[in-house]
């Protein structure tokens, strides 16, 4: 058995910058003062002239590069996510969403993975806080390949993209030659009939072991990939609904207003079945190696499973 290939999705990030810089001459780059972390230090390396360091001053980047896209520039405009959707809302809100621009940004080091760095860094509101925005695109990439398609995606979508890209490095499980992206569209990663785990970002992946470790115990789970939270696939995640009458939601967030939110009011208006919130459980983060953080707040294989367990046998 070959040995798993892992990577962070802030690489994958820089990676698909610099090619995709070369296929489209109206790709610029902005960042605020965190090139190295954020990875766009490479398109920087590449197209020195396409690349602006706006400093810390993520709101003033924001409005940059809506400027720079009324230019017919596509900007990306990049920072972590708790800069880019906490501190610049109001100008991505008034600035980019309000008059619809053709703005990208990049939102590199969320959710809780970014470990050392701790609660103050740790953005799990920032899928929330994008969701209240009108027009705007959530994409939440679950791995290497994910993350480049969702960087290209956005660059085709004529409006705002958000893009959710993390810290820790994480495995590939999208490397095969039948893998398509498309914003909107869910995919179904595995089949069941007994429960649906609909999972998004690095948690798809754990995911996938829960339903190993389900299967184990003869519970036979359904695997959805929600790479897109906005727009939600509402007909994939009803017919799950539907055929499983019950689903789990993993999400490297808050339960408050991200996936799971979504998931639930989706089935609340179109097929009422028990949803179970995998997640950040209302409270802050805080100091600590990103693997450890991530069981610590149950963002993990085991708890899915169990939590999973737990809803089937209240079916």
């Amino acid at each position: 058995m070959s040995d798993v290939i892992k990577k962070a999705t802030r690489e994958s990030y820089g990676e698909a910058l610099v090619a995709l810089g070369e296929k489209y001459e109206n790709l610029v780059v902005l960042d605020a003062d965190l090139a190295a972390a954020t990875k766009t230090g490479m398109f920087r390396k590449v197209f020195p002239d396409r690349f602006y360091d706006c400093g810390i001053a993520e709101a003033n980047m924001m409005g940059v590069a809506a400027g720079l896209a009324t230019t017919g520039m596509i900007p990306f405009a990049s920072s972590f996510a708790m800069f880019a959707a906490g501190r610049a809302f109001e100008i991505v809100r008034n600035s980019i969403g309000y008059p619809h621009l053709n703005v990208k940004i990049g939102a590199t080091h969320a959710g809780i993975s970014v470990g050392e760095d701790g609660a103050t860094h740790q953005c799990c509101e920032d899928i929330a806080l994008m969701r209240t925005i009108p027009g705007m695109v959530i994409l939440n990439p679950a791995d290497d390949v994910e993350a480049k398609a969702a960087v290209e995606a956005a660059i085709l979508h004529e409006g705002p993209v958000y893009c959710r890209f993390g810290r820790l490095a994480v495995p590939v499980i999208n490397n095969h030659p039948d893998y398509r992206f498309e914003i909107g569209k869910g995919i179904t990663l595995r089949n069941g009939n007994d429960i649906t785990l609909v999972a998004t970002g690095l948690m798809v992946n754990e995911a996938l072991q829960a339903a190993d470790m389900l299967a184990a115990k003869g519970i036979s789970a359904r695997v959805i990939n929600i790479h897109t939270i906005k727009p939600l696939d509402t007909e994939l995640i009803t017919a799950a609904a539907k055929e499983t009458g019950c689903i789990v939601t993993c999400e490297e967030h808050s339960i408050i207003g991200g996936l799971g939110s979504a998931v639930a009011e989706c089935t609340a208006e179109h097929c009422p079945v028990p949803v179970y919130r995998v997640g950040v459980n209302d409270t802050f983060g805080h100091s600590g190696p990103a693997v450890e953080l991530l069981k610590e707040f149950g963002l993990c294989a085991d708890n899915i499973a169990a939590v999973a367990a737990d809803a089937f046998s209240r079916k």
